[in-house]
């Protein structure tokens, strides 16, 4: 049965974020969406005539006739949904989608947590309409404009920038080449798509996620595999749940075509296999035997059952013989997705067959059954089991019950004890700022290695939830570092990103040859060693970075200057990582009192921007072929720099703000914090106009777009508006 707007998940539903340096809600969804989508959907949305709305846009200052880019539906749906998310009630968000309540409703739930990334409470957001302006809206409307053409004048109207996601059109087509065979150890170097759609790309391929130019790309810097997700009951028909399965034949026939297409250019195929997967609570209503325990609006698949077990087996045997080709699977038992009545740590209790075993026997069942379909299909597939968030008092049992036919996958940084400011932590994910591996890992590669089993590192090469916003850290010094202890551990292969990471360049090239030999041919002879000085500045930087979980996944590090400052506090949580950090520094700062993190992230701010400063000094000495390669670096650079102060200055707006203290010292640093804000704001808005690159991650698409910069700006000379006119009042 198809669902309804009703059926959506709706949480909470707490009150909308307030927006008021719009002098309408309708204007706030003009701005936020303008070329981004068509203007005849925006204009049915509103129940207002095109002609409406583009006069709404120009009263603003906005482009018109507008550039719609064509590629926001089908690649940008998620910063459209989180655009949206305090504007629009769902019905409204599925008409400018254009989708149904089910593709919203699997978009929640697969496309790597967004409901999770989104608070797990839709705001209860009223209708928005169309309406004239009041004359008072009109002046409040014109005084917007000017604030934008004072900031940024005749910019869109002037010469030709880079479209969001012009850096498609670098990926093309492009014959196969082999990539490099080199000296390493690592036989598996396996890495994610720099921009596919991460819920359900092999039922669109016209979305390819891996297209010729960037196979080969791969292929040149020396990886051999890539990997997308892969939903069993999406690509087996389970008689269980059929109408899951609908549309299995059509991702598999594509999955098949995508294999062919990689091996041409070396490249192997892998799945993720993240089972089995939880589903919808009224999903279970034919099936309610099948069910293991509920989790916000999820219930497991119980894989104490014999049915679910035969599921997994002949699941994930079907994939591999319909396509023989696909190189392997790795798999995640323990994960952010309820899947077996374990997986959420320690929920098996609720279950009473599941209750009964131990976890490490739950975990090792499900790997082998995984395990034991794909090498009935195809005995040469890899089986890459990943110990993601395992327990450490049972993590060495479960790899001692594996079968001797898997890898054994360790996040290779995990648990690294961590010191920053003083306050002493732990790498509970991965990092670049923390070089791995951990004793933890070490000794869970060591025990496989004893029983025989191949080892694999996950780490992050390129970039990480640090700061995802920018293709590639600029910090080599620190990735080299990494990379050559994990050559004296002895590890086979390495996965080389998340969804994060997957940047065709950067970093990669370290995986066979040195930074200072990178420098050199990048550079040339007579700039390298400046640049290398640059990247020791950034590398140092970065390990002032007060990593913690909570801080990396929760605080501005990956929204940057697009992320609001609020004159009074919101009351909002700050939700995972690209979703909305709102102004919730408690969250933000995680294991860290304020002021070591404030003073922590300054250090940071800091000791970049002195790297930025080395590496202008190498500018004069790059010869001109090699000039372009200089511009890369120094605009990521820049970028990742607008980012991190940034975060420091928000951290520094909240304290002031909601201190004790009033008065004029106060409002005085709120408006220095707005006034530095703006120009951040501006600055990443003139990069990101030349770099196409800037902000975009695959699975969460553009963290924010050049009209939310610009938004931005219109908000803190807002806010300098009202602490004036404050300031007035207390003088009066």
């Amino acid at each position: 049965m198809s669902k309804s707007v009703c059926d959506l998940p709706m949480g909470d539903s707490p009150a909308p974020v307030d927006l008021p340096h719009f002098p309408t809600r309708q204007q706030a969804v003009v701005w936020r969406n303008w070329e981004l989508v068509p203007v005849r959907r925006l204009a049915r949305v509103l129940d207002a005539s095109p002609k409406e709305v583009v006069a709404l846009a120009a009263e603003m200052g906005l482009r018109t006739p507008p550039r719609v880019g064509k590629e926001w539906l089908a690649r940008g749906y998620c910063t459209l949904i989180r655009s949206n998310w305090h504007l629009l009630p769902y019905g409204q968000i599925l008409e400018l989608l254009g989708w149904s309540a089910d593709q919203l409703d699997y978009a929640l739930r697969e496309e790597d947590f967004l409901w999770t990334k989104l608070g797990k409470h839709k705001p209860a957001a009223e209708a928005i309409r169309f309406a004239p302006l009041t004359p008072e809206q009109v002046r409040q409307t014109r005084q917007l404009r000017a604030s934008a053409r004072r900031h940024f004048g005749n910019i869109d109207e002037g010469r030709e920038h880079e479209a969001a996601f012009a850096f498609l059109r670098q990926y093309g087509a492009t014959k196969p080449r082999v990539g490099r065979p080199g000296g390493s150890p690592f036989d598996l170097r396996l890495i994610y798509s720099y921009y596919a759609t991460y819920g359900d790309p092999l039922l669109h391929p016209e979305v390819d996620p891996y297209p010729d130019g960037l196979l080969a790309r791969y292929a040149a810097l020396g990886v051999n595999a890539v990997w997308l997700q892969g939903i069993l009951y999406a690509l087996y028909p389970w008689d269980a749940f059929p109408r899951l399965s609908v549309g299995w034949e059509t991702r598999l026939a594509n999955l098949s075509r995508l294999v062919q297409r990689a091996a041409r250019h070396g490249i192997g195929v892998y799945l993720y296999l993240n089972e089995p997967r939880g589903l919808p609570v009224g999903g279970f209503e034919d099936r309610p035997e099948l069910k293991g325990f509920e989790f916000s609006g999820v219930s497991t698949l119980c894989t104490s059952l014999p049915e679910v077990q035969r599921f997994l087996r002949q699941g994930a045997e079907h994939v591999f013989r319909q396509v023989p080709g696909l190189a392997g699977a790795f798999t995640i038992t323990m994960s952010e997705n309820p899947t077996s009545c374990i997986s959420r740590w320690k929920s098996a209790r609720e279950c009473p067959r599941c209750s009964k075993r131990r976890p490490a026997e739950v975990v090792a069942e499900v790997n082998r059954l995984l395990a034991e379909g794909v090498h009935a299909a195809n005995a040469g597939a890899r089986v890459l089991v990943w110990t993601w968030a395992w327990q450490a008092e049972w993590e060495q049992e479960a790899v001692g019950l594996l079968p001797s036919d898997v890898d054994l996958m360790c996040v290779s940084e995990w648990g690294l004890p961590t010191r920053v400011g003083g306050v002493e932590g732990s790498v509970v994910d991965y990092s670049v700022s923390w070089v791995g591996p951990s004793e933890r890992s070490i000794r869970l590669w060591r025990h496989a290695q004893a029983r025989g089993l191949r080892t694999i590192a996950k780490v992050q090469v390129n970039n990480s939830w640090e700061l995802s916003a920018v293709p590639y850290l600029p910090t080599p010094d620190l990735v080299e570092q990494h990379l050559n202890r994990l050559r004296e551990v002895g590890v086979n292969g390495l996965m080389l990103s998340w969804t994060v990471g997957g940047y065709p360049g950067g970093n990669l090239a370290l995986i066979d040859r040195p930074s200072a030999e990178l420098a050199v041919e990048l550079f040339g002879s007579r700039a390298a060693p400046l640049v290398q000085q640059a990247w020791r500045a950034f590398s140092r930087a970065f390990q002032e970075l007060p990593f913690d979980c909570s801080v990396i996944y929760r605080s501005p590090l990956n929204t940057g200057p697009a992320n609001l400052l609020h004159l009074r506090p919101t009351g909002y949580e700050a939700t995972m990582v690209q979703g909305f950090p709102y102004d919730d520094l408690t969250t933000w700062r995680g294991i860290y009192p304020e002021n070591v993190f404030e003073r922590q992230l300054r250090k940071l701010s800091r000791g970049w921007r002195r790297g930025l400063d080395q590496l202008s000094g190498a500018r004069r000495l790059v010869p001109q072929a090699k000039r372009k390669h200089l511009e890369d670096l120094d605009r990521v650079a820049q970028a990742a720099y607008c980012h991190f102060r940034s975060t420091y200055l928000q951290v520094r707006y909240v304290r002031a703000r909601d201190s004790l203290r009033q008065g004029a010292r106060r409002a005085a640093t709120l408006g220095a914090i707005a006034r530095e804000e703006v120009e951040l704001a501006r600055r990443l808005h003139a990069i990101m106009q030349r770099d196409s690159r800037i902000g975009f991650e695959a699975a969460n698409h553009y963290s924010y777009t050049l009209n939310d910069l610009k938004e931005k700006v219109i908000q803190c000379e807002w806010l300098q508006r009202q602490l004036s006119s404050r300031k007035a009042e207390r003088k009066a």
